[in-house]
């Protein structure tokens, strides 16, 4: 059975993920308008995947996070390859796989939920039909140019609305699933 591909991401108003060179130091700011203890239901979206599927410019980002933030195993995708830190060595694996390969196996070997990250990845995961349930928070800033979370033009992709939340620091969370074809 293959694995169930999540999304779980921010953006800017005006849809990006990250400024031109990468860097998402506009998150921080509005992420400290955010109350103590409130995570945007993140830890719990993140309890219940068994695996994280990044690229490999997202997984070179969250090297620079102290403490490493992900509990469950990440699988960065890279056809270069990726050097992994000793510290990381037995959480963090590398893939050369296209999505569906990737999928098919990490599914073969028990996965059942997957956390997909990073703007490529995605982008990726979605051309090829894996995504099911895209999360995404709208954070209330403008930053003009950047990263598109999706990109250049693709195909339509249906969405269907599963829930959406405001909150009262100016977030906006909406949740999706992706219609399969019977």
């Amino acid at each position: 059975m293959r694995p169930t591909c999540s999304v779980f991401v921010a953006t800017s108003l005006d849809g990006f993920i990250a400024r031109p060179d990468g860097r998402i130091d506009w998150l921080e700011p509005q992420n400290a308008r955010v109350p103590a203890g409130e995570d945007c239901g993140y830890g719990a979206f993140v309890a219940g995947v068994d695996a994280i599927v990044m690229g490999r410019h997202t997984f070179e980002q969250a090297l620079g996070f102290e403490p490493w933030p992900y509990a469950p195993p990440v699988v960065v995708m890279s056809r270069r390859g990726v050097a992994v830190p000793p510290a990381l060595v037995g959480r963090v694996s590398v893939a050369d796989e296209d999505p569906p390969a990737l999928v098919g196996r990490l599914g073969a070997a028990g996965l059942r939920r997957l956390y997909v990250d990073g703007g490529q990845t995605i982008r990726a995961f979605l051309a090829a039909g894996l995504i099911d349930e895209p999360t995404i928070t709208t954070v209330p800033v403008l930053i003009g140019q950047g990263r598109p979370l999706f990109g250049a033009p693709m195909a339509d992709v249906g969405l269907e609305l599963v829930a959406s939340r405001a909150y009262p620091f100016g977030f906006v969370q909406s949740t999706y699933r992706v219609p399969r074809a019977a």
